[in-house]
């Protein structure tokens, strides 16, 4: 990812925390990279009971006001502003802790027992590790050497 793209997320994320903290809504990621039809700078939202159009509606127009005065963006973009969907990305602690008890698929940065994806219940976090029930066993991951990690439907 390039230094400029990198910048883009950043300030997003600096503006965004607190506005979407007032609305109660959590800001779950922010992509900008180059795609088929050109720039896409796309915002995940959600919140407990999940995120309607108007919200996504709300956090757009804020978000291209903010973009516009600032101008951080100087080439044509596209903005997405959408849910995370059924299968989310878990990125923080408090996603692993909030999650508990449900399916998902974590990859590693390095094997752990030979692999490095694995599928389970996730059991919640103790410390700094996330704690994942695979086939019967649990198993621990320290959060800093996962790479990526999601909820999964079966």
């Amino acid at each position: 990812m390039s230094d400029g793209a990198v910048k883009v997320i950043e300030r997003v994320e600096d503006f965004l925390s607190p506005l979407l903290a007032e609305m109660d809504i959590e800001l779950v990621e922010v992509q900008f990279r180059r795609e088929g039809h050109g720039w896409v700078l796309r915002l995940f939202i959600d919140r407990a009971d999940g995120v309607n159009l108007d919200d996504c509606a709300s956090v757009s127009r804020e978000v291209s006001r903010y973009l516009e005065v600032e101008d951080l963006i100087e080439h044509a973009y596209h903005l997405e502003v959408s849910s995370p969907g059924l299968e989310r990305p878990l990125k923080k602690k408090d996603d692993f802790v909030r999650f508990a008890e449900r399916r998902v698929r974590v990859k590693m940065r390095e094997e752990v027992d030979g692999q490095r994806v694995f599928i389970g219940t996730l059991q919640g976090v103790e410390g700094d590790e996330v704690l994942l029930l695979v086939d019967e066993r649990e198993q621990r991951f320290p959060l800093v050497d996962i790479v990526r990690a999601r909820l999964i439907l079966e």
